[in-house]
């Protein structure tokens, strides 16, 4: 077999591929560079920065490959860094049994009675695809299986997102409170308020707080303002209150004591090992979807995501009076008219049987449906 090009990498025990030119590898080559017995394992992680448009679609993309090799190959579920290991060295003989059009199909259809909405589910059919292309590209899928894949339509499905949760300003006092009561010691305290706080009063989603660095934080004409590494490499800077800044000061003097600030690339937030001992890891989506979580639960709130509590705050400065552009800026929408679309899918106040109950003089008439 030739000396592979620059496009093909090898590690120690694997043999994950970024697609370049027309290499056909194939396990049953005599003179193949991969050591015997060595597993065959293909780098998705590598090879999908090509494909993805942003950081924030790559994790997206390695949650439902994930949950598609669990649901089809028989896997145990992976997050954090063991599912980043596990998209860096995908063995390839599970890949070429479960990835083919019948398969996929059925994966969708499972998606949908679970409820998940058209966009997730065109997302999930995206990363699966995309995979199976990769891997055709570099001869590990034969053509005409990733051609089948790629013709597989996704379920009918409900518009847009999933139906989520819409907070008053009350309960999200509630859950921020909750947020300090469920840690476990100083440092967890004072990470969770830093979390729960700029989650819901600046409406960052759960992947742009997890890639925020203490560099992005700077002052701008005498305001600061956090740099936000948003949606498809988008960039923007928003305001910091002075709750977050007064949680950040705090959190800062236990991340870095003695020091005017932590360095520059280091994460904003970070995990905190149990004893308290604050990691040098930066806190991960996943980590800060547990944490909300739990806050929820504590808080008596029922189930409450993360991206909730950005669509609470949306729905709390509508009814506010806020204009829609200063909304829509904060989001960072393309344009107004797709923070419209966003807050039409808010439960909005529908009062005409309260309405038609007080015209029949019902309201305030107990005595009517008194049978005692």
């Amino acid at each position: 077999m030739p000396r592979p090009t620059a496009g093909l990498f090898f590690s120690r025990q694997d043999a994950s591929i970024i697609p370049s030119m027309t290499i056909q590898p194939r396990r049953s080559q005599p003179n193949s560079i991969i050591p015997d017995g060595a597993p065959l394992t293909f780098n998705f992680a590598m090879a999908l920065p090509g494909r993805a448009s942003s950081r924030h679609t790559e994790r997206a993309y390695f949650r439902w490959v994930d949950h598609y090799l669990v649901s089809i190959g028989g896997v145990k579920p992976t997050e954090g860094p063991m599912r980043l290991e596990r998209m860096s060295a995908l063995p390839i003989p599970l890949l070429q049994e479960c990835l083919s059009a019948a398969q996929l199909r059925a994966w969708l259809g499972m998606l949908g009675r679970e409820g998940h909405g058209k966009q997730g589910i065109g997302q999930a059919r995206a990363a699966i695809v995309t995979l199976a292309s990769l891997l055709s590209e570099a001869g590990w899928l034969d053509d005409y299986t990733s051609a089948a894949m790629s013709n597989v339509r996704p379920p009918k499905a409900e518009e847009g997102q999933r139906p989520g949760r819409w907070l008053s300003p009350e309960q999200l006092r509630m859950l921020m409170m909750a947020a300090r009561q469920i840690a476990t010691s100083e440092n967890q305290m004072l990470r969770n308020t830093v979390v729960a706080t700029i989650l819901c009063t600046m409406a960052l989603r759960r992947e742009e707080l997890a890639s925020a660095r203490w560099g992005d934080l700077s002052t701008q004409n005498d305001r600061v303002v956090l740099r936000v590494h948003g949606k498809g490499r988008k960039t923007a800077n928003i305001d910091v209150p002075r709750p977050v800044l007064q949680a950040l000061d705090q959190w800062r003097r236990v991340v870095a004591p003695g020091e005017p600030r932590p360095p520059e690339s280091s994460p904003l937030v970070r995990r905190i090992w149990k004893g308290g001992r604050i990691s040098r890891q930066g806190l991960t989506p996943d980590g800060i979807w547990l944490i909300i979580g739990e806050a929820a639960a504590f808080a008596d709130l029922g189930h409450v995501a993360p991206h909730d509590l950005r669509r609470s705050v949306a729905g709390a400065l509508q009814q506010a009076g806020v204009p829609i552009e200063k909304i829509s800026r904060l989001l960072r929408h393309t344009n107004v008219a797709v923070t419209e679309r966003y807050l039409g899918r808010l439960p909005q106040r529908n009062e005409g049987a309260v309405l038609m109950s007080d015209v029949l003089g019902l309201e305030g008439d107990d005595d009517l449906f008194n049978f005692e």
